[in-house]
């Protein structure tokens, strides 16, 4: 920021900052590696085993088969990404601007860090292993958008998920606006929630809303996530943030980075809803 720019003006005592985006897929992740990641290095193997066979008999003399290899399952989450910055605060900005600039530009950073980490996970409706429970897109509307979820949620049914399981469904804005005329159309006891925008239920699924969807490259599809907390493993174990003093100008600067990863452990558990709006 330029000297010049702040001789005719009488600074607020408040900083303006933007709008926090809200964050949820991140919060919806399996967070138990990341003690493991913090004290031993850059990944972490996540052990997993398959069903073993169950035969049954009617001959109480029966005899035991050879033992079985039981399938491994385990995966290995490597702690790949680094998200950084670097800026700096000139000393005339400091004195003029009344109201802590600093302290803004600090929430400011720390919240972009967890939104760039949260549209990664977002970015994993689009992996290989995130089934999409349809394979062309769909047009969805008030009529259709309560049996789409129903489709996906019964996938994971079929995968053994439990019908006790807490599942979620985050959506982007758009739908989210349909999802809340055929919602509240049902005339539920969850209706009075969803009038006031906040985090609904249908059924067992808790739906959220977030502007960090998936979209397709066009950006006229929609990669929907439907899955349990058990499906999306994250990490992140390393925050580092640095001030220092440039030595050509005057002003502060602060430098910082942090590492974090994520990996769709149980894809089992989690299917893709691809939507398209009319």
């Amino acid at each position: 920021m330029a000297y010049e720019n702040f001789i005719p003006t009488v600074w607020a005592e408040g900083i303006q900052r933007e709008l926090e985006r809200q964050r949820v897929f991140v919060a919806d992740c399996n967070r138990q590696y990341e003690g493991d990641v913090k004290k031993q290095g850059d990944s972490v193997r996540i052990l997993g085993v398959g069903k073993p066979t169950i035969k049954r008999t009617a001959n109480k003399n029966f005899k035991l088969d050879a033992a079985e290899d039981v399938e491994d399952t385990s995966v290995t989450m490597n702690i790949n990404q680094i998200a950084y910055f670097n800026y700096k605060i000139d000393d005339i900005d400091k004195r003029q601007a009344q109201g802590g600039v600093t302290e803004a530009l600090n929430k400011e950073t720390s919240e972009a860090l967890a939104d760039e980490m949260d549209k990664y996970v977002a970015d994993f409706a689009k992996d290989k292993l995130a089934a999409k429970y349809n394979s062309t897109d769909v047009v969805v509307n008030k009529d259709n958008i309560l049996d789409e979820i129903d489709k996906a949620i019964q996938k994971l049914y079929e995968n053994d998920v439990k019908t006790n399981t807490e599942i979620t469904i985050t959506l982007p804005p758009r739908a989210w606006m349909i999802f809340k005329k055929a919602y509240i159309l049902l005339d539920t006891n969850n209706s009075a929630m969803i009038k006031n925008g906040k985090v609904a239920m249908y059924g067992n699924a808790e739906i959220k809303l977030s502007n960090n969807v998936a979209k397709s490259a066009d950006k006229n599809t929609d990669y929907i996530m439907c899955r349990t907390k058990r499906a999306v493993a994250f990490a992140n174990p390393l925050i580092h943030v640095e001030p220092y003093r440039p030595e050509n100008g005057f002003s502060d600067a602060v430098k910082g980075y942090t590492l974090f990863d994520g990996k769709i452990v149980r894809p089992k558990e989690i299917s893709i809803l691809n939507w398209k709006y009319a």
